[in-house]
């Protein structure tokens, strides 16, 4: 049996959905589906049980489980209620890791590349306490998970007891199927789609930072089926542990991501550039780009989808679609 926490959710859902499509029946959800349509993200899939949050410390007495796969929290990166952030983010993630290192149940946790701040000082999963230590994340979601990152790790330099596997997956920007209930935090893709196939202009950001072309920010945009993909690897291979970046290790721009969008709609891009709005240009990231190199030295060797075929495959089997929901 599997748990997967934030199971109704965008990354949560797609796990459960590959899962189910190998055989996998035995999987339980732990969630709130609340009223924004989250239901629909499940609807398709077979559960074992579905466990509400305030249920589940009671629901894991006695359970043996197979792994936990925890994506649940509060992944706004906008929020700004610090204490609902920690109880949901650090120390329910922190309950989690205590009872899977009691009773030796593999442990894979969504992290976030949140975590690296505005860049400065790269985007490396280095996870020694220096370079972890250096670190600036820019809002409360990326401290609370780094916060819970460096927690791990210095369990694990003090040689404290572990769960016998356990990973953490710095997310870089995931996008695809199931993401529609999250909102402004759903991709640009997906925020956009409906403005574009009416055929609307599509709005993107100017750049305000010199050097930099309007349109050209850029982001290392992972579909959703690789970030999954990762996951199940580490269920098949449980003597991998460690801190790993997720992402396709190359940086595209917004404006290529839009590009990708209109040829698979067979139609010219019309794309406006309009001025980003004053209170976040402070905070605004124009680069990220992961590095793969520990997830490929830990033994992961399968390809990431080029963007244009990731954007394709999701307008084509989903966002163009009567039927949207994998």
């Amino acid at each position: 049996m599997l748990l997967v926490t934030g199971g109704a959710g965008f990354i949560g859902s797609n796990i459960v959905a590959s899962l189910n499509e190998a055989g996998r029946t035995d999987v339980v959800v732990n969630d709130t589906l609340g009223t924004d349509g989250r239901w629909r993200n499940l609807a398709k899939r077979q559960l074992a049980d579905f466990v509400q949050p305030q249920e589940l410390n009671a629901w894991l007495q006695g359970r043996k489980l197979d792994a936990v796969i925890h994506m649940g929290a509060i992944s706004d990166t906008t929020a700004s209620d610090g204490d609902l952030v920690m109880q949901s983010n650090f120390r329910l993630s922190l309950a989690l890791l205590d009872w899977c290192t009691r009773t030796q149940t593999p442990f894979i946790y969504a992290s976030s590349a949140a975590t690296y701040g505005n860049g400065e000082h790269g985007f490396s999963d280095d996870d020694s306490p220096a370079h972890l230590q250096a670190l600036r994340p820019m809002n409360l979601y990326g401290w609370s998970k780094h916060l819970f990152d460096q927690t791990l790790i210095a369990r694990k330099l003090r040689g404290e007891k572990l769960p016998p596997q356990w990973a953490g997956l710095k997310f870089f920007n995931v996008f695809g199927p199931n993401e529609y209930h999250k909102g402004k935090m759903a991709s640009v893709l997906a925020r956009i789609f409906d403005e574009a196939r009416a055929g609307q202009t599509v709005k993107l950001f100017k750049s305000h930072k010199p050097g930099i072309a309007d349109g050209d920010q850029r982001r290392d945009f992972i579909y959703v089926d690789d970030v999954v993909a990762v996951v199940r690897w580490l269920l098949e291979s449980p003597r991998v542990s460690g801190l790993f970046n997720v992402g396709t290790g190359q940086a595209r721009s917004f404006r290529e991501m839009i590009e990708a969008m209109f040829a698979s709609l067979k139609r010219v891009p019309n794309i406006e550039y309009v001025d980003m709005p004053e209170s976040i240009r402070g905070q605004y990231q124009y680069f990220t780009q992961s590095e793969v190199g520990r997830l490929r030295a830990a033994g992961y060797n399968a390809g990431f989808t080029p963007l244009e075929e990731a954007v394709s495959r999701y307008v084509t089997r989903y966002l163009d679609c009567d039927d949207r929901y994998r």
